[in-house]
This record gives structure tokens, sequence and C-alpha cells, in this order.
């Protein structure tokens, strides 16, 4: 967090998309610039300590000692971290220099006392150093100033205790930060190193990195799939959970898309590859993870705001109180207080207040199918209250199906499917998907002949068939089932046969099954909510009054949605939610955009701030609540780290506290505001979703 408190050292290192160079294992640390060392000096082996910045580039000459090798990184238990060892043999020989002292032998109390502080400065001292000569300043060097101050004025105990709390705070601040990363790493682990690819002299195995696309993989029973792809060979269920949140298999054979990271049931499968190794679905999630913390939000700058200052002001004020002493006469008693002052004024809470929640809560996010892009699109989400929502592919399947059908006297719903079925069976339109699905096995019509903009003609046996819109078939007798269906928002097609009407066939992209308990759920949370379609009025308001929506935008074009969204974000802030290319002007328009699921279009996916890599609407209400709730943490975090200085200070300068006790509140402070950021990442209660969505009503089809 050099960052936070002094701003960048260098130009962040550019993203990779490279599938193995998207590591997430290097750990945010707060570094000097706020709570101690850029670089721990006895770092573990493999042990990063790197927020982005290039640092330890400058710090160690080289980062030979830095392990890059392509394996995520493990975050050791506490008894085997290495990064804790500087600290535990301070506090042991701390610890045992006290028991000296306390029965009476001064030079081996002193003894361990000195390398109760060597142990303890090693940690930060250097880094401390190296920023001076670059002309940075941090919290490190005002420790570093109040340990040699405290030497040099005969407390070289009270010195050692600083110097143990100090660096122990720092070792558990970084594990902390580890923690809150375990979740980002684990995305990483979800495509397998090796995968079987078949070829003509048999299958051989490969590196996963190294499959390209129209490779056939063959996945067996339990096996993780390395890339897109779509199977070609045989059928099983495969477990989506880690990718999309959604905990039920999914049953599938030839044809069905299969996205990276799905682990596979029961049966083997052979896939074409979509996509090469490098560039596919899950690692487009870990690209989008990697920039979480590019980008800091409102409660963020706020903090750096506060914290970059207070370096030098607090530098300046200690100087003051030191030459206040030798103004009245009692230097020693006021260089004395000057030192506890540099400690208890540090702006050391402050500046890890808010990067450890937004760390913790993205990651947790991540972990339920929710993709945050910085911590800015995080803070913001946290403050919507009004949600527009797309219909096609969003609120609906964006897959239509016959729900309704009403025929003329002496014809049956299965005569009038089959004879529509006949004539679209060759057809690409939209529709005819729905209708030929709706009587499958149907016999293609013959003389088929397509009428732009009206329908379609053929004829299926001795029977002339027309199949098309009512502006082009008058439904007669059926006039008033057809404005039933359109009130019901259906796309009603007209069947005729020999010039007489045989039935009318109502088309619907029916809602998300989920769609209005996700409606309610975010009525409850105080958050308003807007439709926005390119469809017509009618059918719109239909589908809206189903899934609870009051507020409908109807024949929305891309710039329309856009413009929609600018006048309700005026009003207060918003959130798009849309998958497709039309809807990527209103995602960047709004104040978060999301993306619903990581196969929508590109466009929408590269305009959100927040990406779904499930399809489940509940995890839009799920994630407003997790984002609020993680806002409210930051903020108590900056008004406790703030109150700690405001407390302190007058205790520190009015000698009420002398510099270990004032070492020990600050340091418990200060675990204390990490362990609350930590918590940002329990998973809310709004996130608990049933094992499966609400069973969707039957479609219903009327003689």
């Amino acid at each position: 967090m050099s960052e936070e408190c002094c701003g960048p050292d260098d130009p962040r290192k550019p993203a990779t998309t490279m599938v193995r160079r998207l590591q997430l294992s290097k750990p945010l640390t707060t570094g000097d610039a706020c709570c101690g060392p850029d670089d721990t000096a006895a770092p573990a082996k493999g042990r990063h300590h790197d927020d982005g910045e290039q640092t330890h580039h400058d710090e160690h000459g080289d980062d030979d000692e830095h392990d890059h090798g392509d394996g995520a990184e493990v975050r050791p238990p506490w008894w085997s971290d290495t990064a804790l060892l500087p600290s535990a043999i301070a506090g042991v020989t701390l610890l045992v220099g006290y028991v000296f002292e306390w029965v009476g032998l001064p030079i081996p109390a002193l003894v361990f006392q000195w390398i109760a502080l060597l142990a303890g400065a090693y940690t930060f001292v250097p880094g401390a150093i190296r920023r001076l000569l670059r002309r940075r300043l941090g919290v490190g060097l005002l420790m570093t100033i109040a340990a040699i101050g405290a030497v040099a004025l005969g407390h070289v105990g009270e010195a050692a205790t600083l110097a143990f709390l100090f660096s122990l705070a720092e070792a558990l601040e970084d594990r902390a930060m580890d923690r809150a990363k375990e979740g980002l790493r684990a995305l990483l682990s979800l495509i397998p190193d090796t995968v079987r690819v078949s070829q003509l002299n048999g299958d051989v195995t490969i590196p996963a990195a190294e499959v390209q696309e129209l490779d056939i993989l063959v996945v067996g029973a339990g096996e993780r799939v390395a890339t897109d792809g779509v199977i070609v060979e045989g059928r099983s269920s495969l477990d989506t959970s880690a990718i999309t949140g959604e905990s039920i298999p999914v049953e599938v054979g030839p044809g069905n898309a299969v996205a990276a990271g799905s682990v596979n049931g029961s049966a083997t499968l052979r896939i074409e590859a979509t996509a090469d190794g490098r560039d596919n679905s899950l690692t487009q999630i870990v690209k989008l993870v990697e920039q979480a913390h590019a980008l800091k939000g409102e409660r963020a700058r706020l903090a750096d705001r506060i914290a970059r200052p207070l370096v030098p002001i607090v530098l300046f004020a200690a100087a003051l109180v030191a030459v206040f002493g030798f103004i009245v006469g009692d230097s020693q008693l006021w260089i004395e207080r000057a030192l506890v002052v540099l400690v208890a004024a540090s702006p050391c809470a402050l500046a890890i207040a808010v990067p450890v929640t937004v760390i913790s809560a993205i990651g947790a996010a991540s972990e339920f199918g929710v993709i945050i892009k910085s911590g800015e699109a995080f803070e913001q989400f946290g403050t919507i209250r009004t949600v527009a929502l797309d219909k096609t592919g969003t609120l609906t399947r964006n897959e239509p199906q016959v729900v309704e059908v009403a025929t003329a006297p002496g014809r049956t719903d299965k005569d009038v499917l089959a004879l529509a079925a006949a004539l679209e069976a060759t057809s690409t339109h939209p529709l005819a998907a729905a209708i030929t699905a709706a009587s499958p096995g149907a016999p293609a019509a013959q003389n088929v002949a397509e009428e732009a903009g009206h329908g379609i003609t053929g004829r299926v046996g001795a029977v002339t068939v027309r199949v098309g819109n009512t502006r082009w078939l008058d439904p007669q007798i059926l006039r008033e089932d057809a404005d039933s269906m359109a009130g019901a928002g259906m796309t009603v097609v007209v069947v005729e046969a020999d010039g007489q009407i045989a039935g009318l066939i109502g088309v619907r992209d029916e809602l998300r099954p989920e769609a209005v308990e996700t409606i309610a759920m975010m009525t409850r949370l105080g958050i308003r909510t807007v439709m926005l379609t390119g469809d017509n009025e009618r059918t719109a308001r239909a589908l809206a009054n189903q899934a609870g929506i009051t507020d409908v935008r109807a024949e929305q074009l891309p710039k329309d949605k856009a413009d929609a969204i600018a006048a309700l974000v005026a009003e207060g802030p918003t959130a798009m939610v849309g998958d497709g290319i039309n809807d990527a002007p209103a995602l960047a328009t709004a104040t978060v955009g999301i993306a619903m699921g990581v196969k929508g279009s590109a466009a929408a996916i590269e305009s959100a701030d927040i990406a779904f890599t499930g399809n489940d609407l509940r995890l839009i209400p799920g994630a407003l609540a997790h984002a609020r709730r993680g806002r409210r943490i930051m903020t108590i975090n900056i008004g406790l780290a703030l109150a700690i200085i405001v407390v302190l200070f007058p205790l520190a300068l009015f000698g009420i506290l002398g510099l270990a006790g004032v070492v020990l509140v600050h340091e418990i402070a200060e675990v204390v505001v990490i362990l609350n950021g930590v918590s940002a990442a329990r998973r809310p209660a709004a996130m608990r979703m049933p094992a499966s969505a609400p069973t969707p009503e039957p479609a219903r089809v009327h003689a």
C-alpha cells in the first residue's frame, strides 16, 4: 500500500492475458508507506510483498530472490510461516530480556533487548531508509526515528517493544491480505495443468495452456474442462458451481457448450475446443479479477487524502514538541514525548482501513460468481438505489417457447402446430425453433417460400399453408384470442390452411424462474427496479407485470437506453444489468454496469464494471447486500482509525501514555481494523440462495 500514503513508486506492471502469468498469488501489503516495510528483510522463499507496483525491483536491486514460478502459492500455516520468524525472535528475546531485568541481571537483559530490537527493526528499518533516500516518507520512518530516539535516551527495552509489536502487526497484516486473496487465487486452480487431446495416433497428454481451438479434448469422469468448447461425443452432467455459483449439475450432451473450469460427471466426454487454453471464459474472469485493485473507490481516496499528508504533519508536530522542550529547559522529557507523538499519530490503521476490506470483499464476491473489476466499482455498487434491467436474455431466458395455442373449429392444437412446424422446419427465423420444438418430427413442407416481413408459404401434402404475423394474415374468428395473446406479451403466429384460419400460436420468451423472487428481494432492500427493452410496449408490460416491475421503458434503441440510464443516474446511483451488444452504451453510462454471464457479448463485458459468471438473477440482490455491508465496514474502519489518532495524540503529548503503551494500543487497534476488514469476506445472508430456482409455471396450451 505504498501508494496509499505517498503515491506510486513506479508505473504499474502491465496485465497479461497469459493464463499462467495471470497470477493473483502476490498478496498486497501495506509497505513502508503506511505501516512498515516495503519488503520484509527476511522474506520467506516464495512469499511476495507486492502491491502491484515495482517497489521491490528498486529496493532489492533485482528480484531473483522472489519466486516467479507458474504455480500459485499457498499461504503456509502460521507455525511454519518464516515471514513471522523475525517477530517471533523479537518477542521471545524481549520476554527473556525483561525476565533478566526483573531478576536483577542488567547486562544479559540489555543483550536480549538488543537482539529483540534488531530482529524487529530488521523488518522495517531498511525499507524506511531506502524510501528516505528516494525522498519518500512513511510510517516505517516514524517508527525508525522513534526507536533510534528511544535508544539514544537509554530506553532500549521500549525501543525493542516498539520494534516487536510493529513487526508483528505487519506480519499479521500480510497474512490477512494473503487470506483475503486466496479466494482470487482459487480461480486459477480451476484450470487443470494438463489435458488429454484426441489425435490420429491416439490420445496424448499436453499442457492445458497449449490447447488450440478445434482440438478434441478427452475429459474423463471427475476431470475439469481445460477450455471452452462444444461436446461432440458423450453424455454426462457438469458441475459448474465454481464458475457460475449454480449448485445443480447440468445435464449435457452433443452440441451443448461447456465452459472452462467445469467439472465432468460420471461419463467421458469429447469436447471440441472453441477457445485456446490461454484465452477462454475462465481466463477472462481471472483477468477481470486481476484488475480488481487497480482503481480505488471513494473511501479509499478519502483514506489516501487523510493519510498521505499525515506523515509529514506528524514529523513536524513531533519536531515542535522537541523544540518546546529546549525552550522550557526540559529537553529530555519533551524529546521522549515527541517520540511517543510520532508513534501515536501515525496513520497506519487509517491506511489499511479500506484496502483490506476491499480485497476481502472482492475476493469473497468472486467465489460466488461476482467478478468486480475495481475497488471503485465495489464501493459505488454499495450506493445503488435503482437497478435497470434489460429484458431479453437478462430477465428472460432468451429462448422463445410456444406457450399457448388457439384453434379454429374442427382443428386441434396438434394439427395447428404440425402444419406450422412443417413450414418452419427449414426456416432460420428466431420463432421457427420454438415452433418446431413444440411439434418434433413434423415432415418438411414442399415448395416453401418466404414472404419477407410477413411469413412463409408452402405445401403440406395437398394443403397450401401460410404461416405469418397478424398484419399479413387476419385472425378472423380468432381475433379476440389474438388480442388476448398479445396482451399477455406473446408474439402471435397465424396458421392458415387452404385459405381458412386453422389456429393461432402464441410464442413468448419466458421469464427466468427466479425473476419474480429477484425483484421481490430487491424491493425488500429498498431498491427501485426498471425494465429497459427494445420490445413493444404490450409485450414489455406483460412480462414486467409478471415479474413485479412497474417502471417499464419499451421500444428502446441502444441510444435510448443510454439516455434513460443517464436520466436515472441524475436522480441517484443506478446500476444497469444487461448481456448484449445493444446494452453496452447503457452499461458504460450507469453508475455501475453489470454484465450477466461471462459468455454474454464481449462489448457488454468490456463496458461493465461487474460481471456475473452465472445467470441466476438472485446474484444481483445478494451482491448488492454484500457491497452495502462492505461499505459499512469501510466507514467503520476509517472512523476507528481516525479515533485512534485523535485519542492517542493528547495522551502521548501530555505523558499519560509512554512509548510502550502507545505502541501496544496502536497495534491492537490496527489488528482490530484488519479483522474487521477481513470480516467483509463473510458471505451475506442474501447470497445463501436455495439449492434450486423456483419451478416456473408450466406453459399453458389451450385448444
